[in-house]
């Protein structure tokens, strides 16, 4: 653990004082140690800790009412509480007061250690919850400029009949229109909201680490694991888990997850005992769900049990009437950011975003903006875009394979003509063609492009790379 976190420790017992002062030295924070609650108390100013122990039977001032100041004081500050005694009653009002852990004396290293993992871990989820408390009026705001378009009303009216329940709900779409935008929208107005949202991309990690990131493991799961690790659905426990890019998951893993939606129960890696969690769950995907539920890479049944209601996201090109809205959006928040007066695009601009296709989507052209926000120069961007557009021309059908005017040409003139090196040219021509049209299908996924061309992934990056496709996306 880094230095910066500060402990404050509170124990009239000498012995038990200096174990801990030394034991969680030795862990890397730093140590504040006092025998009372009431000279703990005056130091809160100078000691600022992100954490507590406290010791329940206290001279003076005892430490449930310790306690009770302290959450007054710093609510944010988690609060373990040690006792020898560890009554019911006790354990139960410290609880109601706020504290995050209660530990019997005497107690394992292990036990402290993961006291201290749980109660950071759960306040940095905290933190992050009032983040997105504060930015969720924004973000609710820059999904919504959609302008007069039917498909996005549809959108919003799905997201406000469901998202004050405990449903599961699926989010479709291509890469960049939105989807985590409305998982956390979805997240903002439940009634979940003062509970944690907690992301997962399932295409982020191999599936024997995905487990254990989902699931959480048992000291001694596997080589390595030297302590108890809780999983992602544990924090998201009485909150939201957004799963996002879940038809990455492996189908073994599909079984998993299944019964957590089913049953709200699953074991951890090398757990002998189930653990229940109350846990909504958002998935999303850029990819069509029923084609790898026939292909078998997606369980059917798991497919039935995550589109229950379905959130499908149109993409930018569907909704173009919204452009002039989302760069208004834009431009406010990057001329804010980046301290620059670049009040509005030129019609010009405009009338060149209006008729590109926007393969990127939304964070395509919030990117754009950002750039020309940044530089303080349309051209570059403009330039760019010039750049994209023959492919999508090529596609349909404004281009041709080969200069064949030019070959008439040559033949006018009695040039000969090297037939094998102009099929090899033709062939390339059509590769590359095919390997562009794939791409923009896969919206520049590689993975999923060379599994529809049939090559090997390592196959297709040699040949964008040979047809001068590496720095397009």
């Amino acid at each position: 653990m880094p230095a910066a976190f500060r402990v404050l420790v509170i124990d009239d017992d000498p012995g038990v004082r200096d174990y801990l002062e030394a034991l969680v030295s030795r862990q890397g924070y730093e140590v504040f140690a006092f025998a009372g609650g009431e000279e703990a108390l005056r130091s809160l100013d100078e000691t600022r800790p992100d954490l507590v122990t406290l010791d329940v039977v206290l001279p003076g001032m005892d430490g449930l009412e310790i306690l009770s100041k302290l959450k007054t004081t710093l609510p944010e500050v988690p609060v373990i509480m040690l006792s020898g005694h560890g009554q019911a009653s006790t354990i139960v009002e410290a609880m109601k007061l706020g504290a995050s852990d209660f530990l019997r004396k005497p107690f394992e290293v292990e036990e402290l250690e993961l006291a201290f993992q749980k109660a950071l871990e759960k306040r940095a989820l905290k933190a992050e919850v009032e983040q997105l408390r504060g930015r969720a009026r924004k973000e609710s705001e820059k999904m919504l400029l959609g302008g007069d378009n039917g498909k996005m009303r549809e959108v919003t009216e799905i997201i406000e009949q469901v998202a004050d329940t405990d449903i599961t709900v699926l989010v479709r779409g291509e890469s960049g229109t939105g989807k985590e935008l409305v998982a956390r929208t979805l997240y903002q107005l439940s009634g979940r909201r003062e509970r944690p949202f907690v992301k997962v991309n399932c295409a982020a990690l191999p599936s024997e680490l995905l487990e254990s990131e989902l699931f959480g493991f048992e000291k001694g799961a596997f080589t390595g694991a030297q302590r108890r690790k809780l999983g992602k659905f544990e924090y998201a426990n009485h909150g939201t888990i957004f799963l996002d890019e879940i038809s990455e998951m492996h189908p073994n893993l599909q079984a998993k997850l299944l019964q957590v939606l089913q049953d709200g129960e699953f074991s951890r890696l090398g757990g002998e005992s189930d653990v229940r969690v109350d846990t909504r769950v958002i998935a999303a995907t850029n990819r069509n769900l029923e084609e790898a539920v026939a292909e078998g890479s997606f369980r059917e049944d798991l497919y039935y049990r995550l589109n229950v209601v379905t959130v499908q996201i149109p993409p930018l090109r569907d909704r173009k009437d919204g452009i002039p809205l989302l760069v208004d959006h834009f431009l406010r928040e990057y001329n804010e950011q980046y301290k620059k007066e670049v009040k509005r695009l030129t019609p010009e601009t405009l009338n060149v975003f209006m008729q590109y296709h926007w393969p990127g989507n939304v964070r395509e052209l919030e990117n754009m903006v950002k750039r020309m926000v940044v530089l303080e120069n349309e051209q570059a961007v403009l330039e760019d875009i010039a750049l994209r557009e023959p492919a999508a021309d090529a596609e349909a059908g404004n281009g041709d394979l080969l200069d064949l005017d030019g070959l008439d040409a040559e033949l006018a003139d009695g040039n000969g003509i090297d037939l094998k090196a102009l099929s090899k040219r033709a062939a390339q021509l059509a590769e590359k063609r095919v390997i562009e049209k794939v791409l923009a299908q896969t919206r520049w996924n590689r993975k999923e492009a060379a599994e529809r061309l049939q090559i090997s992934y390592k196959a297709l990056l040699y040949k964008m790379k040979e047809n001068g496709l590496s720095e397009r996306r």
